[in-house]
């Protein structure tokens, strides 16, 4: 797992559309964070949504967590693996 740099905030973004009004929303998120000194890092993009940012000319503004390979029987974003609870629930 990567390092994430003191004063970022990590939005998940496997949740959002590819569309205009999402690049409008992260860029505003983007400003806003800056105007504190922080600054976003996108997890969990979808392709689209990451081809979409490079197209806008916003990849040096809204910058996106590189991906990593997802080990054997796990989900590369979103879901965490299953446990079991050793005591059950009262």
């Amino acid at each position: 797992m990567s390092t994430i740099p003191p004063g970022t905030i990590v939005v998940d973004a496997s949740a959002l559309a590819a569309d205009a009004s999402t690049l409008d929303l992260l860029a505003r998120l983007q400003l806003a964070a800056a105007r504190i000194g922080r600054r976003l890092l996108l997890r969990c993009v979808s392709d689209d949504l990451e081809r979409l940012i490079d197209f806008a000319g916003l990849a040096d503004v809204l910058r996106v967590e590189p991906r990593r390979k997802a080990e054997e029987g796990e989900q590369s974003c979103g879901v965490e693996e299953e446990g079991h609870l050793t005591d059950p629930a009262a």
